[in-house]
Formats: structure tokens, sequence, C-alpha cells
């Protein structure tokens, strides 16, 4: 089951940041690389890869074991409360780990 693309991958985006003169940091590819070596080479870029790889874990597990792959609720207020509700699950999780651990 792929995941739907969110386009943050494509040379347009990565021109249209450039174009604003900001740089981008989205997440390298092994295929069809979107990025060049003027942005790989940073340090900046490798630093802000750790802090991404551990936020898109958390909302990994969200979707895998929180149940937010398949919401059950329409509505802003009720997705609030679900995403609130496995937010709170996974740091009830951590919480536990870092204390085994401390």
């Amino acid at each position: 089951m792929n995941a739907t693309p969110r386009r943050y991958d494509t040379r347009e985006f990565v021109a249209t940041l450039r174009a604003l003169d900001a740089t981008p940091h989205v997440a390298l590819k092994t295929k069809n690389r979107t990025l060049d070596h003027r942005t790989t080479r940073h340090v900046g870029y490798a630093i802000s890869q750790r802090p991404r790889k551990r936020v898109e874990e958390v909302f990994g597990w969200m979707k895998t074991v929180g149940g937010l792959r398949k919401l059950r609720h329409r509505g802003g207020g009720r997705l609030n409360w679900q995403f609130l509700l496995a937010a709170a699950a996974y740091n009830l999780g951590r919480m536990c780990t870092l204390e085994t651990t401390a």
C-alpha cells in the first residue's frame, strides 16, 4: 500500500523555494533526486534531518497504533479530540520508557 505523494520532493517545489530565497529541507530521495549538492553539502541540512526523523516516527506511531490511519470521526472538534487522545497515549508511553531508563 503506497502512501499518497505530498509533492514536496518535486523539482517545481524545490525551484519555487529557491526562487523565494528559502533553503529546501525536504527528504532526500535515492531515486529521482530533486536536491543537488548545493543543499545537501551544508551541515544544517544534516542537522535538520535528525529532528525530522523523530517527528515522522511519532506520526508513524499515531497512524499504526494510535488509530489515525483511518479516521473514525468527521469535523474539526472530533478530529482534534482523536488526535489529542493519540498524542496523549504516545506521551504516556514515552513517560513510562523515560522513567525506567532514568
